[in-house]
């Protein structure tokens, strides 16, 4: 029996591995993957994270890792198949083993949507993104492309234009999806160009980005767009598909607000796979140590007799 079960060891888990173990709470950490870290090990450079600028995506995965194993925080790797909650014990069944804790942390993540298109997957972190702010830096004064026609997608292209020499917007339909302000923000950029009734096929380069085979689907047209970046903004989808029946979730996101607690007692959701308004990795590590804050809580009021 544990006091804390932490799901995931992304930024969010790793952070509540750390402060378990500082607060001496009995913690197993059950990670899915060989490696720990999350989306953050396929972005080739993260210069955003505070102390650690223009660090590799992987090299802080292993960082943080490394920190959490340091004060004795113990993981396990097993895929979660199934959670449950009895008497006040939380129970979650993986592939290997079945665990049992007073408190569980929900911490798996997101994944963003890919266009599943050739050459996206080979040069993944190496001109194919998926976060402008966490990557657009990287472009100053370069061409890029952003691939999307929603708030995010009109967001980045937005947040590129301040840093690129010229940003591509490419959607598929002939008018936006994006909020009015958003477009009305969009147009006044000079050196940003929409491209209507288009979809990206093709990703072309060696080790980096070069360029991209863009087809207008009315025309029936291909043709090959040199670019340095490909920002990819077509939506993302949380990790929380076996949690739904457990705890309340707003569009596949668990509803969980900065004290990260769900509706059910004793279970904990950090990071991307709740429901907040920025997904970074300073703030799933924020997560982190506020879940195990309100688990240190919970579990001084399990033992007080209040819960």
């Amino acid at each position: 029996m544990y006091d804390l079960i932490i799901i995931g060891s992304g930024p969010a888990g790793l952070g509540a591995a750390i402060y378990a173990e500082r607060a001496q709470l009995n913690t197993v950490t059950i990670e899915k993957e060989m490696m720990s870290g999350g989306q953050v090990l396929t972005t080739y450079s993260v210069d955003n994270y505070p102390g650690f600028p223009g660090i590799n995506g992987f090299d802080l995965g292993v960082k943080l890792r490394e920190h959490a194993e340091s004060l004795g925080a113990k993981f396990v790797e097993d895929e979660v198949q199934a959670v449950g909650v009895e008497d006040g014990i939380k129970f979650v069944k993986c592939a290997k083993e079945t665990y049992e804790a007073k408190a569980l942390l929900i911490a798996t993540g997101a994944r963003h949507r890919k266009l599943g298109v050739d050459g996206e997957e080979r040069l993944g972190g190496r001109g194919v993104s998926y976060c402008a702010v966490c990557d657009g830096a990287l472009y100053k004064n370069q061409t890029v492309a952003v691939v999307g026609g929603g708030d995010v997608a009109v967001e980045d292209a937005i947040f590129l234009s301040r840093l690129c020499e010229k940003v591509y917007l490419i959607h598929r339909r002939d008018e936006l999806r994006a909020a009015k302000s958003l477009q009305k923000q969009l147009e006044a950029c000079e050196n940003i160009e929409v491209l209507w009734n288009c979809v990206v096929e093709k990703v072309n380069g060696e080790d980096t980005v070069e360029s991209i085979n863009v087809k207008n689907l009315l025309q029936k047209k291909v043709q090959e767009l040199p670019v340095n970046g490909l920002f990819v903004a077509v939506g993302i989808s949380p990790n929380s598909d076996v949690f739904l029946d457990v705890v309340d979730a707003e569009n596949g996101y668990i509803k969980a607000g900065e004290d990260c607690e769900t509706s059910v007692p004793g279970i904990f959701a950090a990071g991307d796979v709740r429901t907040k308004a920025l997904r970074q990795i300073v703030t799933a590590v924020s997560d982190g140590a506020n879940a195990v804050g309100s688990a240190e809580r919970y579990l001084r009021e399990l033992e007080a007799g209040q819960k």
